[in-house]
């Protein structure tokens, strides 16, 4: 597999994920149909013959299990398996060749079988299969009353110039299927890019988002049983300017922090796409920032190109609070990551902008397998401790008093 820029920073084969999109949209009336017919019965008997299916698989030395988190298992898996171990939850992860986050967990003669990360009872909400779609979502939380960026999903480039003479500029790309901002590009202004933007997205989804690019900073929200138990402000790589030293400067003294010697944070580099967001901001490294003026080097916030993560749960206003609540409400799951753009957290979504006027925040996606190594790993701010909120969910009887 080649290696692809506006993958990182997890690696994702084009065509597979292409294809799932188109295999979903076949296989969905076959689903829905024996949803209908069978409600709960399939999910039951699947529950009953997969551990025999995994063992099976590992006597015929096609697959294995494995006791401990590995060098490829994600941040998310391993937060999640150190909690387990403290509760005495024996976990297990089942791999078949590159398939893995197959999980078995056993406690006190429960046994509970998940992907990724679990969820309490066997019946799945109906959100489940519409949440991580970002045209869907926009259009139902629209009617929801919930704060969404204006936009809409196109298949072809006509229909996403359509979109795009009609929305007020900037607008992003973005894949209707997908996470970790890949192939999404911002800063879009003019039908150029907006082709450049539609192609780059459509190498991993049929269908491409395009929509207004809201201001402020990134923030994931987590909801666990309907609740707000955590969020995080997400920043790209960037520096603060002291009007003092060079851009260069304060680029080498970023990346001295001992944090980001790994494993989980990592120094900033300049790249041919750092070079192009530098020349997009007007400045170089030799410049002087302006005291208070923040540059980035980056459009992501991943963590793995040198993005950082703040925990600020504690100051979350109240009404954004209670507009992710109602999020939890509305899509009726008990584990739902919400990623939302505002300028100022501690102010209500419901003010105007600092510079008068509505504010352009609100919510761009949702994803029901969140990472939630991002509460246990904060660069600033107290770690947060959601996996263990969540094994209070599911095995409430391994609480720890």
């Amino acid at each position: 597999m080649r290696h692809c820029k506006d993958c990182e920073p997890a690696q994702e084969i084009h065509v597979i994920a292409y294809l799932s999109v188109v295999l979903g949209w076949l296989d969905q009336p076959f689903f829905d149909l024996m949803e209908l017919l069978f409600k709960n019965t399939a999910e039951k008997i699947s529950n009953k013959i997969t551990v025999p299916f995994f063992k099976t698989m590992a006597f015929l030395k096609l697959g294995y299990f494995s006791d401990q988190p590995d060098d490829k298992d994600t941040w998310r898996t391993k937060c999640f398996w150190e909690e387990a171990k403290q509760r005495g939850i024996k976990m297990r992860e089942f791999h078949l060749g590159p398939v893995r986050d197959a999980f078995i967990a056993e406690y006190k003669g429960k046994t509970i079988i998940f992907d990724g990360l679990p969820r309490p009872g066997v019946e799945e909400s109906a959100a489940l299969k519409w949440m991580d779609n970002k045209g869907i979502m926009k259009e139902k939380f629209l009617k929801e009353g919930l704060p969404v960026a204006k936009g809409g999903v196109a298949f072809t480039k006509r229909k996403a110039l359509k979109i795009f003479n009609a929305l007020e500029k900037p607008v992003i790309t973005k894949p209707n299927l997908g996470s970790r901002s890949r192939h999404t590009l911002i800063h879009i202004d003019t039908p150029e890019k907006l082709v450049y933007g539609f192609r780059k997205a459509k190498k991993l989804s049929p269908l491409v988002v395009i929509e207004e690019e809201l201001r402020g900073y990134l923030f994931r929200g987590t909801l666990i049983g309907g609740k707000l138990v955590g969020i995080v402000r997400r920043d790209q790589p960037e520096v603060v300017g002291d009007g003092v030293r060079t851009l260069q400067e304060l680029f080498d003294e970023e990346n001295e922090r001992p944090e980001r010697k790994g494993p989980i944070f990592h120094k900033i580099v300049i790249d041919p796409d750092a070079e192009a967001e530098l020349a997009r901001e007007g400045i170089t490294m030799k410049d002087i920032p302006a005291k208070g003026r923040i540059v980035t080097f980056s459009q992501k916030t991943s963590r793995g190109i040198g993005g950082t993560t703040t925990e600020v749960t504690d100051i979350v206003h109240p009404d954004n609070r209670e507009m992710l609540e109602h999020v939890g409400r509305f899509l009726d799951d008990p584990l739902v990551g919400a990623d939302f753009i505002i300028e100022d957290i501690t102010k209500s979504w419901k003010e105007p902008a600092r510079a008068g006027g509505e504010q352009h925040c609100g919510i761009i996606e949702c994803n029901s397998l969140p990472f939630i190594d991002l509460h246990h790993y904060p660069l600033f701010g107290r770690p947060n401790n959601i996996a263990g909120k969540l094994w209070d969910l599911v095995l409430p009887e391994s609480k720890k008093k």
